[in-house]
């Protein structure tokens, strides 16, 4: 990825949530969802973003859309060769930016109004983005239905009138809708069969080479995202572990988490099932992480210096492909 074209650059980001009590709703700590995030999404990519339920995944996902403000931090994008930090843009930049940025969410039944057609749900983007003309946007969802997979007439039925795989195509449709550069895929697959998972994940490969999309495509299923993934990004507590190609990140493991995780992938040939690493613990508070490395109260290799010192994010080459990760034991 080293002669990549950088599309979003995220620079220290954080994204806090004040904790309030009491009856003047004083701020008494923070939830520290995003804690610090430094990492580069390439132009034509799928990273892939994976960790436990909790860790700070769609947060992350969210804050990269000004769906939620971040707290400190930067979220530098390429517009065409002009790069903007999205934090510092006012609401009316950031309307024309989401032309450039659009999301899939998890459950496709609750993403789409049950009152709307679905020719009603889709139009409002292009509508917002200037096609005026209806015979115009009824051809545009005409050719994104096709582009999924679906027919043309089923702009005129409604969300109830679909499967769970049907519904989740119309959710990608429109995200398609305004011609992004950047699609966040939240959890895109997880609500659906094993069957149409795949269908879907086929789907989204193809129209990825056809439009030259890019994906952060956040999951906790780590066989989905080895299978889809150019680069894979492990998160922890609001952190990023680990940070590997993906083919480096299953065959050259470096960080004990991202090993811990990739052992409760399920295998079918027994005569190549590993041991499973079973964690103890619960995962801490983002309200009160703890000192040090925030993986060592769980860690079973953890040293002394892990419950002092933070580790950075430091970078090791891999056969000559760059490969980062924060544990003091690589030092």
């Amino acid at each position: 990825m080293k002669n990549k074209e950088v599309l979003l650059e995220l620079r220290d980001l954080k994204t806090y949530f004040p904790v309030q009590k009491g009856v003047f709703k004083r701020t008494v700590a923070h939830v520290k969802a995003v804690d610090g995030v430094s990492i580069n999404i390439y132009k034509g990519e799928t990273l892939g973003l994976v960790g436990e339920s909790g860790c700070g995944k769609t947060t992350l996902g969210k804050t990269i859309l000004q769906l939620v403000k971040a707290t400190a931090g930067e979220a530098i994008y390429n517009f065409d060769g002009e790069k903007k930090d999205l934090n510092k843009l006012s609401d009316k930049e950031m309307m024309k930016a989401r032309k450039k940025l659009q999301i899939v969410f998890q459950d496709p039944h609750s993403s789409l109004n049950p009152a709307f057609t679905i020719f009603g749900s889709l139009q409002d983007p292009l509508k917002q983005f200037g096609v005026k003309s209806k015979a115009e946007r009824k051809k545009i969802i005409g050719d994104l239905l096709e582009a999924v997979n679906l027919r043309r007439e089923y702009m005129n039925r409604y969300p109830h009138e679909f499967s769970g795989g049907q519904r989740q195509r119309i959710g990608i449709a429109r995200a398609l809708s305004v011609e992004p550069e950047l699609i966040v895929c939240d959890e895109a697959v997880s609500a659906l069969d094993v069957s149409i998972q795949a269908q879907v994940l086929k789907l989204l490969q193809d129209l990825k080479e056809e439009r030259n999309l890019t994906y952060l495509f956040i999951t906790h299923d780590l066989s989905v995202v080895e299978y889809i993934s150019d680069r894979i990004a492990v998160m922890y507590l609001g952190k990023i572990v680990e940070l590997a190609d993906s083919d480096d990140l299953y065959n050259n493991t470096l960080h004990p988490y991202t090993e811990a995780l990739l052992s409760a992938i399920p295998v079918a040939d027994l005569d190549h099932k590993s041991e499973r690493i079973i964690l103890e613990g619960n995962v801490p508070s983002p309200v009160d992480p703890p000192s040090g490395c925030p993986f060592h109260p769980r860690c079973p290799k953890k040293i002394a210096k892990c419950s002092k010192v933070i580790p950075e994010l430091k970078k090791y080459e891999i056969d000559g492909r760059e490969h980062y990760a924060a544990c003091h034991l690589l030092d």
